[in-house]
């Protein structure tokens, strides 16, 4: 948190399937699966260009969790398909050791295109909808903490679940 790219709107991708757009989401799927993460997006590792991946299997951080199949998402387009929004726990690399109460849309539809610029279009709910919105967020250079109503509910892992251990997201 404080790095200008995190601050920053990403640029769009304008060219699919090169050697530096593969390079970037290799990177990405590392550094995700090297901390048991659920996403990343780009301006996360430096880059700021309009990309994400999230994906969550059977995961020991998110053991309530519905499984969300594992996506690169390029030039994303969110649209809330519900006014209802729902609060729910959040972390992040780039706010590393915090917890934070974040309302998001529960049920939306989001459109971008694959590394190879083919079209995705999906519609979803859930737990995979609060994992889309908090990634593409990093695209529009804004973190979760900015999202939060009552900063009653934001702090430390330690102070806000003693005895847990907790990996940022």
């Amino acid at each position: 948190m404080g790095d200008p790219v995190l601050l920053q709107v990403a640029k769009p991708v304008e060219r699919f399937d090169t050697p530096e757009l593969h390079a970037l989401l290799q990177d990405m799927k590392d550094t995700m699966a090297a901390l048991n993460g659920a996403g990343i997006a780009a301006p996360q590792i430096g880059t700021s260009l309009q990309v994400v991946i999230f994906g969550v299997g059977k995961n020991p951080r998110y053991p309530q969790a519905e499984e969300v199949p594992y996506t690169e998402l390029i030039n994303p387009v969110l649209e809330p398909l519900t006014d209802t929004m729902e609060e729910g726990w959040e972390g992040c690399l780039s706010v590393p050791g915090m917890r934070g109460l974040v309302p998001r849309y529960t049920r939306l539809r989001y459109r971008g295109f694959d590394p190879k610029g083919e079209p995705i279009d999906r519609t979803v709910d859930g737990f995979h909808a609060r994992v889309v919105q908090h990634e593409v967020d990093h695209l529009h250079g804004i973190l979760y903490p900015m999202r939060i109503r009552d900063l009653r509910s934001f702090g430390f892992n330690e102070a806000l679940f003693p005895g847990q251990q907790l990996v940022d997201d």
